[in-house]
């Protein structure tokens, strides 16, 4: 590869090659030519004077895609789509009078953009599905394990590993449900002609509207699309654009969530992402370990989520029929929110399939923490032997405050049990304290509730889409 010119890091260290393909020019040009087809086809049928011929002329070079030609061509012409014209035409000259007929720039501009939004959203849909089923196998691998829950970032009532996975799987869920919604509900802008109003197709078929009708439905169904934009100007209405990325930024938040669990998990040592046998974390310092893969999803992320503006402010800012300063923005915006979110979910997946997680230090956590959350169990045990509860909770309170100062001022050991132990007001031995310290009858349904996720949610998940599950382990470039 060259490296005098600038390279989007997307493309040389992060996105897939499925990825990047459906964003190259091969494709982008290809598809352009194969809506030339469809609607020179589309208008053979209907009447016009076009040729079989000149239908297979230009099938025969549909593929070949003479980037030098075009490139002259436009630095004569500046536009685009009028470039790749004339080059298509170069390679097919008896055809060259019937390309692009009453079409206007948006025709294969926009219908391109549709069709390559949907495949980035089908591969991306691919890859949601097997990171969901791959969650909830490790949520219920360690649903029974209990470990602190943590709110505001402070120990609070006990979880266990595999229900906090679910949280994080089911924002997947969320964000596949609204990413099947996207692909379902994308429209073909269609053969609209210059301001929407398809006058010129009008002209051609000589005010036949019922065959200009009958066009729009031939070439989008020739190019996959059961629903066509109903109105537009020029364009398709940017807000398409705007909720597409919408989309990919949930997802980018879904995911920049979970990997911030897991960078503190692993300041915890509780949990971590893989680390390879040979992996540096630190050119300074080689006992580091950092969490390298999860601060590249939030970096990622916060890109991508910062990148879905650029739709929404191009929406607002569309004049009547249409302007130009959507269209150097959309080449930028759009591909690279794909190909970051592609990367994010590439990396999702490698993480997840490698989770390390430390049962011991887990566990010693959770001793540290247990005897605070064990009082009301106390306190209720000591009321049934006719203690008073008011009293008993005052007397919590104090020494609750007394071993919290042992942890934390001077260092030492959780000693709530032994000051509960002997005070006389609790009527309690310490055995029968610590008979309140299986963290088990902290965990509430976690349990049962990771068994109903993954039977009610997941396992439906699983079945509609089981030809999209796979074993395949992602390789990451870096």
């Amino acid at each position: 590869m060259p490296t005098n010119t600038y390279e989007s890091p997307l493309s040389s260290r992060y996105a897939s090659p499925e990825m990047l393909y459906i964003f190259s020019a091969d494709k982008k040009f290809t598809t352009w030519r194969r809506l030339w087809i469809a609607l020179a086809r589309a208008e053979m049928q209907l009447g016009l004077p076009i040729t079989q011929a000149q239908i297979d002329e230009m099938e025969a070079h549909k593929d070949e895609i003479n980037y030098a030609a075009a490139a002259q061509y436009e630095r004569q012409l500046r536009h685009d789509v009028m470039a790749h014209i004339h080059a298509y035409g170069d390679l097919c000259p008896n055809a060259m009078p019937i390309i692009h007929l009453g079409a206007t720039s948006c025709y294969v501009g926009d219908n391109t953009d549709v069709i390559l939004m949907r495949e980035g959203l089908l591969l991306l849909q691919k890859k949601l599905v097997n990171l969901i089923d791959r969650l909830t196998k490790f949520a219920m691998e360690y649903r029974g394990l209990p470990t602190l829950g943590f709110t505001h970032f402070q120990p609070a009532q006990l979880t266990t590993v595999g229900k906090r996975a679910t949280l994080w799987a089911n924002e997947l869920v969320m964000d596949l449900e609204e990413l099947n919604h996207r692909i379902d509900t994308l429209q073909f802008r269609g053969v609209k002609g210059t301001t929407g109003t398809q006058a010129s197709f009008l002209e051609l078929f000589g005010g036949d509207h019922e065959k200009v009708r009958t066009l729009e439905k031939l070439v989008s169904a020739e190019m996959g699309f059961e629903k066509v934009v109903p109105v537009c100007g020029q364009t398709y209405s940017r807000k398409m654009d705007a909720n597409v990325l919408a989309t990919l930024s949930a997802i980018a938040q879904s995911a920049g969530k979970f990997a911030t669990d897991l960078r503190l998990l692993s300041h915890l040592k509780e949990m971590e992402e893989p680390f390879q046998d040979k992996q540096i974390g630190s050119s300074a310092m080689p006992y580091k370990r950092n969490p390298m893969r999860c601060e590249r999803i939030c970096s990622l992320a916060r890109y991508v989520i910062a990148d879905a503006m650029n739709p929404a402010f191009t929406a607002y800012n569309q004049w009547f029929e249409r302007t130009l300063d959507d269209s150097a923005n959309k080449r930028i915006s759009i591909p690279e929110a794909f190909l970051a979110v592609d990367a994010i979910l590439e990396i999702y997946l490698n993480v997840t399939d490698g989770l390390k997680v430390y049962p011991k230090v887990i566990e010693r956590h959770l001793r540290e923490e247990l005897p605070f959350m064990a009082t009301e169990n106390i306190m209720m045990d000591a009321v049934k032997r006719g203690g008073d509860r008011q009293a008993l909770h005052e007397r919590i309170r104090v020494h609750s405050v007394a071993a919290g100062k042992v942890v934390k001022e001077e260092g030492g050991q959780n000693d709530l049990v032994d000051r509960i132990a002997a005070d006389p007001a609790f009527g309690l031995t310490k055995e029968e304290i610590l008979a309140h310290m299986d963290p088990k009858a902290y965990i509430g349904r976690c349990e049962a509730q990771v068994e109903e996720f993954s039977a009610l949610v997941v396992d439906p998940t699983r079945a509609q889409w089981a030809s999209l599950l796979t074993d395949e382990q992602p390789e990451l470039k870096v």
